[in-house]
């Protein structure tokens, strides 16, 4: 099953340090943001990756490009201009960068990815957003209901719109901001069926598309998240990420 991360949006302005690079490559304990949201999913043995690229994508490219050396010891020749790796680390991921367009709104960067998408179910996450999900039993539950779309909720945080969500697990609407236990907030990790590349039509955002097109049909289902989720929007958010990393209790991990 692929994985697509949504990783198109403008620069990042989380810190002076890293201003002006796509906010999936901000760094926590010195490695992008997007290499920790990989590493989570392909502990659950997925690692074929669509990335959807836009601001500076080149960037993107250029980081898978060179990571065989990135993760490395080398000695370089500088006579001879030649390269030798030692100790090679790297990671058993193949992945594919996409340039989605600067200004294109998630649900048409899915959209541009269609042609690379093999079969019937895939996962959509957005690059600046951390959690620790079963992804597991989230594919099991989509699989399970049969419907077009499943989207990971969570409680939400205090930048997060609540949603409603009756009985059966279906969204009715949003809500105003709420942070009462009984809340939950869309947690922006998808289970697709590749049916909703029938309604990926226009520049719009993908949770508006599937809320508006889906879940009034019973083709949307919500799958409870309890555990860990932040977006990592603020220099407060990355320091936050940065101090549970380096303390070796980053959630995010398995």
């Amino acid at each position: 099953m692929k994985v697509v991360i949504l990783a198109g949006g403008q620069r990042s302005t989380i810190s002076n340090e890293q201003e002006g690079i796509p906010k999936p490559m901000v760094e926590i304990g010195g490695k992008p943001l997007l290499w920790h949201i990989m590493k989570s999913f392909s502990a659950y043995g997925l690692t074929d990756f669509i990335i959807c690229g836009g601001y500076k994508v080149n960037m993107i490219k250029e980081y898978f490009m060179d990571y065989y050396i990135y993760q490395s010891d080398i000695t370089v020749d500088l006579q001879t201009n030649k390269i030798e790796i030692h100790k090679n680390r790297t990671e058993d991921w193949r992945v594919t960068v996409v340039d989605t367009g600067l200004y294109s709104a998630t649900g048409q960067r899915v959209a541009h990815i269609q042609e690379y998408i093999d079969g019937d179910t895939f996962i959509v996450t957005h690059g600046d957003c951390l959690l620790d999900v079963d992804v597991e039993k989230m594919t099991a539950d989509h699989e399970k209901h049969g419907k077009i779309a499943t989207v990971a909720v969570a409680r939400p945080t205090g930048r997060s719109e609540a949603l409603d969500i009756d009985a059966d697990g279906k969204i009715q609407k949003i809500q105003p901001n709420a942070a009462t236990n009984e809340a939950w907030a869309n947690a922006g990790l998808y289970v697709l069926n590749r049916k909703v590349f029938d309604i990926l039509q226009g520049n719009y955002n993908l949770e508006d598309i599937l809320t508006d097109h889906l879940s009034e049909k019973g083709e949307l289902i919500t799958f409870k998240h309890n555990g860990f989720w932040t977006p990592v929007e603020t220099y407060r958010d990355m320091v936050n990420m940065e101090n549970l990393w380096n303390a070796g209790i980053a959630p995010w991990t398995k």
